[in-house]
């Protein structure tokens, strides 16, 4: 068998070693390194009970608490916040936002509810209770205002890029920013958001789909194939659209709806322990 000679040998680990000081000089420097990542589980459900819906509210946000629904709606002279009976749909609380603004996300933060607009790069927050403006802010880090939620720390933003964004909720500057990616590469149209338990669920937009994502990594870990809920009669509609996720942490039960649809699912989601 044919051997180095000792002076090539030398050479050769020489090459070696430069190779993999290199490779950990820029890892270290933000060159990323590729990382396989599992395609997300498919996540099954059991329709629980559906209840009526408001079939003119194009739906933006959704949040739950003591057995209400609070709820942001769009489009410019018709946007909103709604408190709603679950079992009935009778609003009981509305605030209507002024002509030139497109509601979006919705989230309620302690003692207040915190709404994003679409396109106008302002945000409201009201007094949970009495639905009361107490303040407007401004927020530049976005391209638009999409999806909203909290995980009791941060206000947790989306803006149809892969990109979710943590906010400080008092000076709502930008803290962090997460890259959602699944196994084919990032994940665009990220909407309606909701904190679940240490995660993220989230509607893309225009797809019956809701997707898990792990709020360490950005990683979608599960999906949800929500295409069987959504009205016949609005099957492939480009506006009227899956959008709207809320959760009760009590009863452990997700409710979903969609923009300008009659009816809110309560689900269960079958998951292994």
């Amino acid at each position: 068998m044919k051997q180095n000679h000792p002076s090539e040998y030398s050479r050769f680990l020489i090459i070696i070693v430069a190779t993999c000081i290199s490779f950990l000089m820029a890892s270290t420097q933000g060159t990323p390194i590729s990382i396989p990542v599992e395609p997300p589980k498919k996540i099954p459900y059991e329709i629980i009970n559906t209840y009526p819906h408001p079939p003119c509210s194009f739906t933006q946000g959704l949040a739950y608490e003591n057995g209400f629904l609070y709820e942001g709606t769009g489009q410019y002279g018709l946007s909103s916040l709604k408190k709603i009976k679950l079992e009935t749909a009778e609003v009981l609380k509305e605030y209507r936002l002024p002509r030139h603004v497109f509601g979006e996300g919705i989230t309620i933060f302690k003692n207040n509810i915190i709404q994003l607009t679409w396109l106008s790069h302002v945000g409201f927050v009201y007094d949970k209770e009495s639905f009361r403006l107490l303040n407007t802010f401004r927020y530049q880090l976005l391209k638009e205002g999409w999806g909203l939620t909290t995980d009791g720390n941060n206000l947790i933003v989306s803006d149809g890029s892969p990109n979710i964004y943590f906010m400080d909720p008092e000076s709502f500057s930008e803290r962090k920013r997460l890259e959602v990616h699944d196994h084919l590469g990032p994940v665009y149209k990220i909407n309606e958001l909701e904190y679940v338990e240490g995660d993220i669920y989230a509607n893309i937009w225009q797809i019956p789909r809701i997707i898990k994502i792990d709020l360490q990594t950005g990683i979608v870990t599960g999906t949800i194939d929500l295409s069987e809920i959504v009205p016949k009669n609005l099957r492939g509609h480009v506006d009227y659209v899956l959008n709207g996720i809320a959760y009760d942490p009590g009863g452990k039960r997700f409710f979903v709806t969609g923009k300008m649809w009659p009816q809110v699912f309560e689900l269960k989601l079958l998951v292994s322990e």
